[in-house]
């Protein structure tokens, strides 16, 4: 297709969007003269109007008479101006999101003209076209490896009331591509959205209480019961169709390269409401939704495999497996499928009891499924029958989809990690230890002690725990995590539960006394010639830049215990070992945490390649730029080739969850396109191309990150007026009564900043306008190197260009230098009581965006912030005018709120209004977490 032709495809269906986003808007401003009078619509389209007109020409006159408008309010009249932006925003969400499926539409549209950039085809007919043959592309694909691990951080403020609204308004938003739709079918349509905006509008936003562990349980499940568990196989079944085109010669089953896993009820890190019997209850609902799920498809197949013994020949197989069930199931009557010539429908009857037995521990083996595997030799029987009488097209729709969702989900459903913090286990093991009279002390041991100490208690037989012993609760709660895990193996299998995660990891011992607790459930077994069986992994969580540093030496430290190195044998000499992206980041800043987590990556590496081990890298990222947060295709291909041989595992956090996977489309296309950078990493990792420059590059980014790290502690470590001024200037007070998370916002009852946890830290700096930790002293670290100096700007230029780590600092930089608004965040600063620290922080802070915002032009060579990508630049442009509102809004009101709590007073609708302003920011905004 022609350039021109692509240009016209692009103005047509970015005026599709367009459509979109006026028609909601109509259909919203009917709603608002509909429920709050004529009135409420001119109010809101008059803020509307003036913010746009400051946002283009800003005059003291015209601030001072928006903010005259916005303070005026009458109370009942600033509530509903709050939702109205607050629901515009949902819906041009939903519209953008919309617009993405459609894109991919025009594009499957267009086939043999287009192949979509990212798509599995694109990357496939790429290989082929590099002269990949068929053994390399098999080669690669047992390489590949990919967990998204689903967890329960909480920044995702929407309801899920809410969002089901969202997914019907969505449905019927797509229905108006239909050019078969008539008149009155589109004026029904109308009807539809007008009455699903009218509940979004009556419906609360706000949560009347904190979600418990299994609300968030559900809460994930209800990802996989709507879309991942149709879309992932799917994905599957377009990379196979795609390699069946370019390599026609071989037949391809992929095999499983791309997963889901889960912390939601098994994270008990600072959440007390995690304990052993919620674990338990969450594996148990995994389990119930994964039968659920096959209970529905094989009530399904009865309906398509009406095969007749009169027309078709079937597989003796086939009928023999009948005949066992027959002898081992005694059904009733009612329950059996009457007509004997349709053999299928009989196998199948039988195969649904065998499912809805397989959770009855009371049931004899004999008489349901045990495991996933006899699910699926049963499904192979029926599979093989029907190519046998040429039904292939049913056998490929229907039982081959089927077959890839058990390989997928098994009876658990998603792995779930377990995740506690370091300092719990260390107080268990000393009370233990102390009790038995093994140690006095355990926590107050030198390190080499520890070591010694816990490696002879592995290799020991006997165990240090006796259900006669009193332990105090929290004790008695560690060891019953172990228990639970080990019943669990027992029961869902041994996928169910593999890692054990341990927060702040700062020593070997730390991994020691993971597996010394494993010992005690029978998870970690010395047999009697001496090999070691272990079905719990130690994975260690480096969290901060001294523990990114330490690293590679810890891992060292155990790869040389026996007892830890036999560990491994049971995962072929494969360690997990997390990275955690949001506390470096708060720890060192943005330049500083990309730089050494890229560092360590390398390092650890390097560590591990000494002593034969291979690594799979958990990288906890959240879904603010501050937080490590991007697109999940380019997260991937964020890491070094050289440092994902073993497999990548990556958090999907908050509201990434809903933005992802909420919509089939949009599920499939990030799956997809995680996919394709696997591919591409692979090919990389294969074909190492580094550039001579890297090494000189390398030495830059390491002075760069030291002076940026120094600025950014400076201020937030070293000021001390910058704690007062971060609590002042911010709502972060308030986050904590919003309800979206069973979590504590600290890990402990502290106001130390190093207690405060990460993500609080980055909503809090996202509602004020500054996005503060996705970009502040990354000016200062630039600056260091550049001087001013036309060579050393060109050299940072040749950096953008050739390095992948460079450039995506860069852009990463850019998108959040885009979104920040210094003079919304300004009106912030008139909520600190001194005006004196109000000013010089904000001065300082003023001074570092600038200089950052210059730098990055002068090496992306653009004449504005995001240039590079003008879809993302005009969109939040667009949306500003819209979110400034609410920012002024948000200040007037946590104003009075202190004021009037400050005189020990509450007012109820004035905490809804706040609560109400943040859930709208973070719904203009997006990423907020």
């Amino acid at each position: 297709m022609s350039d021109s032709n692509s240009s016209i495809n692009k103005n047509t269906a970015n005026n599709l969007l367009r459509r979109d986003v006026r028609f909601l808007g109509h259909i919203l401003g009917e709603v608002l003269v509909h429920q709050g009078g004529n009135e409420l619509l001119v109010i809101v389209e008059n803020i509307r109007e003036m913010s746009k007109n400051l946002r283009a020409q800003y005059s003291t006159e015209m601030y001072d008479e928006f903010k005259e408008m916005i303070t005026s309010l009458a109370p009942e009249k600033r509530h509903q101006v709050i939702r109205a932006f607050a629901i515009y925003f949902q819906l041009i969400n939903i519209a953008e999101q919309n617009h993405r499926i459609r894109r991919k539409r025009d594009y499957e549209r267009s086939a043999g003209e287009n192949v979509q950039p990212g798509s599995i085809e694109d990357v496939v007919r790429d290989l082929k076209n590099q002269q990949i043959n068929a053994a390399e592309v098999q080669e690669m694909l047992q390489g590949i490896s990919l967990e998204l691990v689903m967890t329960a951080h909480p920044t995702e403020a929407t309801r899920r009331a809410v969002l089901d609204i969202h997914q019907r308004i969505a449905n019927q938003v797509m229905e108006l591509d239909n050019p078969n739709l008539t008149f009155r079918e589109r004026e029904q349509l109308r009807d539809k959205l007008m009455g699903e905006v009218i509940t979004l509008w009556q419906t609360d936003e706000l949560r009347d209480r904190k979600p418990t562990v299994i609300d968030e349980v559900h809460n994930g499940l209800y990802y996989f019961d709507e879309t991942l568990f149709d879309v992932l196989p799917e994905v599957y079944q377009e990379l196979e169709r795609c390699l069946q085109i370019y390599y026609p010669e071989e037949s391809w089953h992929a095999p499983i390269y791309m997963k889901f896993g889960s912390w939601i009820g098994g994270d008990r890190d600072g959440n007390p409401s995690v304990t052993s019997k919620v674990t338990w209850e969450t594996l148990t609902l995994h389990r119930k939704l994964a039968l659920q799920k096959y209970d529905e498809l094989l009530n399904e197949f009865t309906t398509h495999l009406s095969f007749s013994k009169n027309i078709v020949e079937v597989t003796q197989e086939l009928l023999d497996s009948i005949q066992v069930d027959r002898e081992h199931l005694d059904l009733r009557s009612h329950e059996v499928w009457r007509n004997e010539k349709e053999p299928y429908r009989i196998k199948i009857v039988y195969m649904i009891q065998k499912i809805r037995n397989a959770a009855d521990p009371s049931i004899n083996s004999l008489q349901k499924y045990n495991s996933p595997d006899e699910f699926l030799a049963d499904l192979k029987i029926i599979d093989r029958s029907l190519r046998n009488h040429f039904a292939d097209f049913i056998a490929d729709d229907y039982v081959v989809k089927l077959i890839r969702q058990v390989e997928l989900f098994g009876f658990h459903l998603a792995s779930l990690d377990i995740r506690q913090h370091s300092k719990e286990h260390e107080a268990a093991m000393t009370e233990i230890l102390a009790k038995m009279s093994i140690c006095a002390d355990y926590s107050a041991l030198a390190e080499e002690d520890k070591i010694k100490l816990l490696s002879g208690l592995l290799t020991e037989p006997r165990p240090i725990t006796t259900p006669y012993m009193d332990y105090s609760e929290s004790t008695q709660e560690c060891l019953n995590v172990y228990r639970v895990v080990k019943q669990a193996q027992q029961e869902f299998g041994l996928n169910c539960v593999s890692s054990y995660l341990i927060s702040m990891a700062e020593a070997a011992s730390d991994l020691l006394e993971v597996l010394v607790f494993g010992k005690e459930a029978g998870l970690y077994r010395q047999e009697a010639d001496g090999s070691v069986t272990c079905t719990l992994q130690s994975v260690p969580l480096f969290e901060t830049i001294d523990d990114l540093h330490a690293a590679p030496d810890i891992m060292r430290t155990l790869y040389q215990i026996p007892a830890y190195r036999n560990s491994l044998v049971s995962t072929n000499h494969l360690q997990e070992i997390m990275l955690g992206y949001s506390d470096s980041n708060k720890d060192g800043g943005v330049i500083t945490a990309n730089w050494e987590l890229r560092v360590a990556l390398r390092s650890i590496t390097e560590a591990a390649s000494e002593n034969g081990v291979k690594l799979k890298f958990f990288h906890g990222r959240g879904g603010a730029l501050g937080r490590g947060g991007m697109p999940l295709n380019r997260s991937i291909l964020a890491q070094p080739a050289d440092t994902i041989g073993g497999g990548i595992k990556i958090t999907e956090q908050g509201e990434v969850l809903s933005s992802r996977y909420s919509m089939k489309g949009i599920a499939y296309r990030s799956l997809e396109q995680a996919t394709s950078a696997l591919l591409i990493a692979a090919l990389n990792a294969r074909n190492p191309q580094i550039e001579e420059s890297e090494e000189q590059w390398e030495t830059i980014m390491r002075d760069i990150s030291e002076k940026a790290q120094t600025k950014y502690q400076d201020l937030i470590f070293r000021d001390p007026d910058f704690l007062t001024f971060f609590k002042e200037s911010t709502p972060l007070p308030e986050l904590g009564e919003l309800n979206i998370g069973s979590r504590p916002s600290k890990r402990k009852n502290s106001d130390r900043f190093e207690d405060l946890r990460a993500i609080p830290w980055v909503f809090a700096w996202t509602q004020s306008r500054y996005l503060l930790p996705a970009w502040y002293a990354a000016g200062t670290g630039l600056y260091s190197f550049y001087q001013d100096k036309a060579e050393n700007l060109t050299i940072m230029k040749n950096m953008y260009e050739n390095w992948s780590f460079f450039r995506s600092l860069i852009d990463n930089l850019q998108m959040a230098m885009a979104k920040a608004d210094l003079l919304i965040a300004k009106e912030y600063g008139s909520m600190i009581k001194d005006a004196a620290i109000a000013e010089r922080i904000f001065n300082e802070i003023k001074e570092e965006y600038e200089k950052t915002s210059d730098l990055i032009l002068k090496i992306s060579g653009q004449q504005e912030i995001l240039d590079n990508v003008p879809v993302i630049q005009e969109s939040i442009r667009l949306r500003n005018p819209y979110v400034d509102p609410l920012s002024y809004l948000q200040v007037q009101l946590v104003t009075e709120l202190r004021a009037e709590r400050e005189r020990d007073e509450d007012d109820t609708l004035l905490i809804r209004e706040v609560l109400l302003t943040i859930n709208g920011i973070a719904a203009g905004l997006r990423n907020t977490g």
